[in-house]
């Protein structure tokens, strides 16, 4: 089985989506590195208390959540991950990573991870996909190495600009990412 970065950014009203496939990932035999930015380490909102996210994800894979940059910065050199899943993938971390900034334990997760040309696998969750970070996903999508995990609109209604990822997919993306291959149909 493979060892599996799975990183995790603010949107936190998918966590618990995040932590399922992370559990199912975990019970298909692979070695789970967590990841988390800052925000979505340290930050109690209406979904949760951070330590309640950090206690559980640290006891489910059996690893200390890596949760500062320097702590992120040997994943690429030291080839700890045969993939990386950023889930969820925030507005702001697609338009980091397009742009190369590399400011964050994700970004920093990501930019050492791809320098030894290891796949990397997005699963974004934001409410301006189909606006403002329309030509980060564009961008990255014509990046090597870079892994979608198919989306589509969650409330068209109310919020025509936002796409979340399926993250029931994240185990069959991983498997294609892993091959070098896209799943498809990216947008769904």
């Amino acid at each position: 089985m493979a060892s599996i970065g799975f990183a995790m950014c603010g949107s936190f009203c998918t966590f618990s989506k995040a932590l399922t496939q992370m559990e199912k990932l975990c019970l298909g035999g692979h070695d789970i590195i967590p990841i988390m930015s800052h925000t979505a380490y340290s930050t109690d909102t209406r979904f949760g208390e951070a330590a309640g996210f950090v206690d559980k994800i640290e006891a489910l894979t059996g690893h200390k959540i890596i949760h500062t940059i320097s702590g992120a910065e040997p994943l690429g050199p030291k080839k700890m991950c045969d993939l990386l899943i950023v889930a969820p993938c925030t507005g702001n971390t697609l338009a980091k990573l397009s742009l190369g900034i590399t400011d964050t334990p994700v970004t920093m997760a990501v930019k050492s991870h791809l320098r030894i040309l290891r796949p990397v696998l997005l699963c974004p969750a934001t409410n301006d996909a189909l606006g403002a970070s329309a030509q980060n996903i564009g961008r990255l999508l014509n990046t090597k190495n870079i892994y979608f995990v198919p989306m589509s609109q969650d409330d068209p209604e109310k919020k025509p600009n936002s796409l979340v990822a399926d993250f029931s997919l994240i185990p069959a993306c991983a498997d294609k990412a892993l091959a070098g291959e896209q799943l498809q149909a990216v947008f769904r």
